[in-house]
C-alpha cells in the first residue's frame, strides 16, 4: 500500500478561515450540548415512568461529532445504541425523534427508525421506497438498523464494507449506481470497549484484515463493561495494544491502529479524517481506539455507576468530561487570524450556546410527547363515548363504569390501556345484543387490524417481490436428455446464474477453488472470476454477515454454510440481526440474503444433526426451503433471487450423486414456495415429511402397501411458509389419520408441522386416530449406519408406528406385529 498521507490537528484547522472555523466549531458545541441534554432529559423521562427503559451516548459526544465530518452519503454505519449525537451531527436523527422512539410511538413520521419497534438509541435509516424497491443510497447517509445483542453488529459490519469492495473490483457492477459509486463508500462500525470481548468482535476483525476492506472501527473506551472494569476485560487493558499484531506492516497488510482521548476535539477531527482517508483511498480497515471516553449517567437508567465507580474515578470522569474539556479548550485556545490572535468564543457566548440548547431540547420533548400522546387522547374520548353508549343500554352499567374511570384516571395511558379496556366492556356484555354492543365491537374489529400493522407487519416481505407472489415455472426437460448426479444440477444452475446476473456473488469455506465439499460450484470460479465466488476462512457468524451487509447494499450473495450442524456457529446472527431486520424497520430495510448449506442423515454426532425446531423457532423472519433433492434446491434458488425475502436452503446430503434428470430451462424454472407436493396418493393414513426423509417415507409406504395400508406421502418443501393453501388438511379429510416424519429431536419439526395441519388447519375435526409424530431420539445421531438406524427414524420405525395406527382402529384387519 502507498503511504497514506499524514494528517494532523494543524492540517485540519489550516481547512478553514477564522470565520468559518467559528461557526463550526461553536456548531459542533451547540451539538454536544443538545445531546447531553437528550440523555438527560431522557433518563428523566423513564424515571418518571413516560418511558419503559433508557440508554444514552453521554460522554460520546466530542468523538461522534468529530466522526460524522467524515461520514459521507453513501457511507453506511453499523454501530450499537450510544450513538446519538452521531447521528444527530449527521442530520439522521432529530430530537423529536429521539424522544420519540423513547416513548414508543409507532407513527413512522415520528420514529423513522423503527416506529416504535425497538427501544431508544437503536437507529435506521430507511434504505426503502414504501413498496419495497431500493432508493438511491448514494444519495444519502445509511444506517443499518441496530440491534442490541453486544458486538452482534459486528458481522453485518463486515458485509457493508465488503461490498464497497464488490462494486470497486467487479467491472460489471459498474452502473449499479445507486448503491455505489466505484466503491468509495466507508463501513463505520461502533462499540463499547467490554464488548470487544466478544467472539463476533474478533472473528469481524481479523476478517476485514483478511479481506482488506474500507471498515472503520471505533471503540468507545470508558474503561467499564457496566459495572465490570476492563482490567477483567481485556489482556494489558487496552484494546489497540492488543491489536497491535493486527497492524500493517511494510509488505503485509492489515489494520491501521490510531489512538486518541475522547476529550481532545481537535485530535479527534484529525484523528477521523485520517482513517477515513486510508479506508476511503486504499480500503485499509482502520481501528480507532478513543480511550479515556467518560459515561456521565452511568451504563443505563437500570442503576446508577456510583455504586461500582471510586470518588476519585468520578472526580476525574467530572474533569475529563468530553464536553467540559471541549469547552476549555475553546476558551483557552488562540487562533491567529492575519496575525492577530482570536478566541473563538467567550465565556458567556458559551454559556447562551448551553442555555439555549436545554431550551432546544425541552422543546422538543414536550413536543414528541404531545405528539404521542393526543392521538391517545383522541382515542380514549372515542372509546369513552362508545362505552357511555354501551353501559346505557346494558344491565351491567356499574361494572362497566368502573372499567371506564380506570381508563380515564390511569396515569399515561398507552394504546394497550384503551384496547383492554374494551375487551373488558365485552365481557361484562357477552351475554346481551344490543346496537351500542355491536358498535363497540366494531370498533375493536377495526383496532385489531390498526395494531396488527403497528406492531405485528412486516416479519417477511410485503413488497411485489415477496416469495410469495413469485409464480411457478415447471421445469422442463429434453425427451432424451440423460440422468446426471444431482450437484450436476445444482452446477450447472449455478453456472447459468452467474452469468444472468451480475449482482450474485458466492462464497463460504471451501465454495471457491474446488468448488464445493460436494462440488457444486465446480469450475465456476475460474470461469466466473474470484470476485464472483471464492473461498471464506472458518467463521459461520461473519459469513453470515457479510451477507447481510451486502444484501442491504443491492447485492445478491449466497453465503454458504458447510454443513446443517455448522449453522449453529451462525444462528445468534442470523436469529438476531437477520430474521428481525424487516421487522424492526417496519419495513425499512432488507437484506435478501440466501444462505445456503447441506445436511441430514449423514454420519455421526456433529454432521448428522437435524436442529430444525431450532431454526423454525429462531429464525422467524427467514424462509426455510428443504428440498429432496437437487432440481428442487436449484428450483428454490431461482426463485429467491426473482424475490427480496431472506431464505435457507438446506440441500440433502444424500442427493448429490443420486441420478436426476438435468433441465433444459435451468434458472427459469421455480420451486413453488409453501406449496406441498403429494408423491403417493393413498387413502389410509397421511404421512407428511421433507427433505432427506422423503425417501424413508416413500420406502415405508411401499412397504405398507404389501399389508393393505394405503400412504398419501406429503412433501411439504419448505417448512417456512407451511402449506399456504391447507392442501394437507385437504389429504386429512380423505384419509382421517396423519403421521409426521422427521428426523430433528422429538418436539422439533415434527411437533411444529402438527400444530401447524391439526391446530392451525384444524385437522382435528377429521381425525378418527390420534395423530403422531414419528421423530429422532433425544440425542445426537451415533457414527455411522448403526448409528443412523438407532439414533434417526429408520424405514421400519415408520412402518411399524403407522401400522400401530391401523391396529388400534381395526385390530382384525391389522392384527399386532408384537
Amino acid at each position: 500500500m502507498a503511504k497514506e498521507k499524514e494528517i494532523t490537528t494543524e492540517d485540519v484547522q489550516e481547512k478553514y478561515s477564522f470565520d468559518a472555523l467559528k461557526s463550526e466549531v461553536l456548531n459542533d458545541y451547540r451539538l454536544v450540548n443538545e445531546s447531553r441534554e437528550a440523555s438527560l432529559l431522557g433518563r428523566r423521562e423513564v424515571l418518571t415512568g413516560k418511558a419503559k427503559f433508557g440508554i444514552f451516548g453521554d460522554g460520546k459526544e466530542v468523538a461522534q461529532v468529530a466522526l460524522a465530518k467524515q461520514f459521507e452519503n453513501g457511507d453506511f454505519r453499523s454501530g450499537y445504541y450510544r450513538d446519538q449525537t452521531w447521528m444527530m451531527a449527521s442530520g439522521i436523527l432529530t430530537l423529536e425523534a429521539f424522544f420519540a422512539q423513547l416513548y414508543a410511538n409507532t407513527d413512522i413520521e415520528h420514529d423513522p427508525s423503527s416506529c416504535g419497534r425497538q427501544m431508544n438509541c437503536h437507529f435506521a435509516t430507511r434504505s426503502l421506497n414504501e413498496d419495497g424497491s431500493w432508493k438511491n443510497l448514494t444519495e444519502m447517509k445509511n444506517t443499518s438498523s441496530d440491534i442490541s445483542p453486544t458486538a452482534g453488529q459486528m458481522p453485518r459490519l463486515l458485509g457493508l464494507a465488503l461490498a464497497s469492495k464488490a462494486y470497486r473490483n467487479n467491472p460489471e457492477l459498474q452502473n449499479h449506481t445507486q448503491f455505489s459509486i466505484k466503491g468509495n463508500e466507508i463501513a463505520w462500525g461502533s462499540i463499547g470497549d467490554a464488548s470487544t470481548s466478544e467472539g463476533l468482535f474478533w472473528e469481524t476483525i481479523n476478517a476485514a484484515g483478511v479481506l482488506q476492506v474500507p471498515m472503520v472501527m471505533s471503540v468507545w473506551d470508558d474503561g467499564h463493561g457496566i459495572s465490570v472494569p476492563k482490567k477483567y476485560q481485556t489482556t494489558k487493558e487496552s484494546i489497540s495494544d492488543l491489536l497491535i499484531g493486527f497492524e500493517e506492516e511494510a509488505e503485509r497488510k492489515g489494520f491501521k491502529i490510531i489512538k486518541v482521548k475522547g476529550w481532545n476535539y481537535p485530535e479527534l477531527r484529525a484523528a477521523y479524517a485520517k482513517a477515513a482517508d486510508i479506508a476511503r483511498t486504499y480500503h485499509t480497515p482502520c481501528l480507532v481506539h478513543v480511550e479515556e471516553v467518560t459515561q456521565p449517567q452511568g451504563h443505563s437508567t437500570s442503576g446508577s455507576h456510583e455504586r461500582y465507580k471510586t470518588k476519585e474515578r468520578l472526580e476525574w470522569e467530572t474533569e475529563y468530561d468530553c464536553i467540559a474539556q471541549m469547552k476549555k479548550w475553546i476558551l483557552n485556545t488562540d487562533w491567529n487570524d492575519n496575525g492577530i490572535d482570536k478566541k473563538i468564543a467567550t465565556e458567556e457566548e458559551l454559556k447562551a450556546i448551553e442555555k439555549e440548547a436545554k431550551k432546544t431540547v425541552r422543546e422538543a420533548k414536550n413536543r414528541a410527547w404531545k405528539a404521542f400522546q393526543e392521538p391517545i387522547k383522541q382515542e380514549i374520548a372515542t372509546v369513552t363515548a362508545l362505552i357511555d353508549e354501551v353501559a346505557a343500554g346494558s344491565a351491567n352499567t356499574i361494572f362497566i363504569n368502573k372499567a371506564k374511570d380506570e381508563l380515564l384516571g390511569a396515569m399515561d395511558p398507552t394504546i394497550k390501556t384503551i384496547v383492554s379496556t374494551v375487551r373488558k366492556v365485552l365481557r361484562i356484555v357477552r351475554a346481551e345484543d344490543f346496537a351500542a354492543k355491536h358498535t363497540l365491537l366494531d370498533w375493536y374489529k377495526q383496532s385489531k387490524l390498526i395494531n396488527e400493522d403497528r406492531f405485528n407487519s412486516y416479519l417477511y416481505s410485503c413488497s411485489p417481490k415477496s416469495a410469495l407472489n413469485i409464480e411457478e415455472v415447471p421445469v422442463q426437460y429434453d425427451e432424451n436428455a440423460e440422468l446426471v448426479d444431482g450437484r450436476i444440477v445444482l452446477r450447472e444452475n449455478f453456472d447459468q446464474i452467474f452469468a444472468k446476473y451480475p449482482e450474485v456473488i458466492a462464497f463460504g469455506e471451501d465454495s471457491g477453488k474446488i468448488g464445493g465439499v460436494n462440488q457444486g460450484y465446480e469450475g465456476l470460479q475460474a470461469k466466473h472470476g474470484e470476485h464472483r465466488l471464492f473461498d471464506t476462512g472458518i467463521r459461520e457468524a461473519t459469513i453470515i454477515g457479510q451477507g447481510i451487509g451486502m444484501a442491504m447494499r443491492g447485492l445478491r450473495p449466497i453465503a454458504e454454510i458447510q454443513y446443517l450442524d455448522y449453522l449453529l456457529y451462525a444462528v445468534q446472527i442470523m436469529s438476531d440481526d437477520l430474521a428481525t431486520l424487516l421487522y424492526r424497520t417496519k419495513g425499512g430495510q432488507k437484506a435478501p440474503l440466501i444462505i445456503r448449506t447441506r445436511g441430514h442423515r449423514f454420519e455421526g454426532i456433529w454432521h448428522a444433526g437435524s436442529p430444525m425446531g431450532m431454526i423454525l423457532n429462531a429464525c422467524r423472519g427467514i424462509y426455510v426451503c428443504v428440498p429432496r433433492n437437487m432440481t428442487k434446491a436449484a428450483g428454490f434458488y431461482n426463485a429467491f433471487l426473482e424475490s427480496d425475502d431472506p431464505v435457507l436452503i438446506i440441500e440433502p446430503l444424500n442427493g448429490y450423486r443420486t441420478k436426476e434428470v438435468l433441465p433444459t430451462n435451468l434458472t427459469e424454472f421455480t420451486t413453488p414456495i409453501g406449496i406441498p407436493e403429494v408423491l403417493n396418493e393413498g387413502n389410509d393414513v397421511t404421512l407428511v415429511t421433507y427433505g432427506s426423509c422423503v425417501k424413508v417415507a416413500q420406502a415405508a409406504a411401499e412397504q405398507l402397501r404389501e399389508v393393505n395400508v394405503s400412504v398419501e406421502v406429503i412433501d411439504v418443501q419448505t417448512l417456512l411458509p407451511f402449506d399456504i393453501n391447507h392442501m394437507i388438511v385437504e389429504s386429512i379429510k380423505k384419509t382421517n389419520r396423519i403421521a409426521f416424519l422427521d428426523e430433528d429431536v422429538r418436539g422439533g419439526a415434527s411437533a411444529f408441522m402438527m400444530q401447524q395441519v391439526v391446530e392451525d388447519q384444524k385437522g382435528y375435526l377429521h381425525l378418527d386416530s390420534q395423530p403422531i409424530t414419528i421423530s429422532a431420539k433425544d440425542h445426537r445421531p451415533a457414527y455411522a449406519d448403526d448409528g443412523d438406524y438407532f439414533s434417526k427414524p429408520s424405514v421400519e420405525d415408520v412402518v411399524e408406528q403407522i401400522y400401530q395406527m391401523m391396529n388400534e382402529a381395526n385390530p382384525t384387519a391389522y392384527p399386532s406385529i408384537y
